[in-house]
C-alpha cells in the first residue's frame, strides 16, 4: 500500500465496507471516485474517496435511491484534510530494501526523493541508506539477497549519492578532505556518504574514489593541501600491504582511515585515526576534532 495517504481499490473496499466490483460500478455510473493513476497505471484512491463512499452509504440507509445517494455525497462539503501522516524512516527504509529488491528502478527513486524533500541529509544516510546497506551486506553473505540484486542497489544509490554530492569539491577557504578507497577497494559506498556528511558540515570535498595508490592521494594532497586525508576500505586486509606509506603519508597530513579498514591491527601509528561508528557521528567528530587549535 503506499505510504503518502493513497489507498489500492482492495484496501478502499476494507475500510468502506463496500465490494471491489460496487465500487467500481460506482465510479462508472455516477462518477462517485475520482482516483488518480499510479506510474504503473494502477487507481489509486485519497481520503476524500473514502469519505464520499461513507455518505453513499449513509444516503442508502436513509431509503434514497443510488442515483440521489450518489449525487447527495458528491455534493457534500470536502471533509477537513486530515494531519499528514509522520514519514517515519525505518518503514520507507523497509519500502527502499522491497523496492530494490524487485529491481523496481522507479519506485526506489520515489521514495529517495520523498526522503530528501522531507527530512535532513543526515537523517537519509544515518537512518535509511547507511542501514539499508548494512543490512544488505548482512543479507548478502547469508545468501539472504543475490548478487544481482546487491549489485543493482549499490549502483541505483551510488549514482544518488553522487548527485546529491555535485558541488561539494566547492569552497576554497572550507576545512578540505581528500577521500579516496585504498588500492584494490572499489566498494566506495560509505566513503560517498561519509563526505557528503563533511560536506553538510561546511567542509570541501577532494574525491578520488575507488582503487586509489598512496602516491595519488599523497599527489592531491601536496596540490590542495587538505585538513584531513580519508582513506576507506571495507576489509582490514587492504591495510597491511600499504601499511608504511600510509605511516608516511600520516607524517605529512592528518590521516583517517574509515570502513572495517578502521579496525585494522595493522594500524600500528597512533597518527593515523580510525573512523568508527555511524558516517554523521564520525563526521560530527573529525569536524570537531579540526576545529580544535592545533597543539
Amino acid at each position: 500500500m503506499p505510504t503518502d495517504g493513497r489507498l489500492r481499490i482492495g484496501e478502499l473496499s476494507r475500510r468502506s465496507g463496500v465490494s471491489p466490483e460496487l465500487l467500481r460500478a460506482w465510479e462508472r455510473r455516477y462518477g462517485l471516485l475520482r482516483p488518480e493513476r499510479s506510474a504503473g497505471g494502477l487507481r489509486l484512491y485519497a481520503a476524500a474517496d473514502v469519505e464520499r463512499v461513507r455518505l453513499m452509504r449513509e444516503h442508502l440507509a436513509e431509503g434514497f435511491a443510488a442515483a440521489e445517494a450518489a449525487e447527495l455525497a458528491l455534493a457534500a462539503p470536502p471533509a477537513p484534510a486530515p494531519a499528514p501522516p509522520i514519514m517515519s524512516p525505518a518503514v520507507l527504509r523497509e519500502e527502499l530494501a522491497y523496492a530494490l529488491d524487485r529491481f523496481d528502478e522507479p519506485a526506489a527513486h520515489a521514495i529517495l526523493d520523498r526522503l530528501l524533500a522531507a527530512t535532513t541529509l543526515d537523517t537519509l544516510l544515518g537512518e535509511v541508506v547507511m542501514p539499508y546497506l548494512r543490512a544488505l551486506g548482512e543479507r548478502w553473505e547469508r545468501c539472504g539477497a543475490s548478487v544481482a540484486q546487491e549489485h543493482f542497489a549499490s549502483t541505483l544509490l551510488r549514482g544518488r549519492l553522487l548527485g546529491l554530492a555535485r558541488g561539494w569539491g566547492r569552497g576554497p577557504s572550507s576545512p578540505t578532505a581528500v577521500l579516496a578507497c585504498l588500492p584494490g577497494e572499489q566498494h566506495d559506498l560509505g566513503l560517498i556518504a561519509f563526505g557528503l556528511a563533511l560536506r553538510s558540515r561546511g567542509w570541501r570535498i577532494v574525491y578520488l574514489g575507488p582503487d586509489a595508490p598512496i602516491e595519488t592521494v599523497d599527489e592531491a594532497c601536496r596540490e590542495v593541501q587538505p585538513s584531513l586525508v580519508v582513506l576507506h576500505a571495507v576489509t582490514a586486509e587492504r591495510v597491511a600491504p600499504v601499511s608504511e606509506q600510509l605511516r608516511a603519508l600520516a607524517r605529512r597530513h592528518r590521516v583517517a582511515l574509515g570502513g572495517a579498514a578502521a579496525h585494522s591491527p595493522d594500524l600500528a601509528s597512533q597518527s593515523v585515526l580510525p573512523l568508527t561508528g555511524d558516517v554523521i557521528a564520525a563526521a560530527a567528530r573529525i569536524t570537531e576534532l579540526v576545529a580544535q587549535p592545533t597543539r
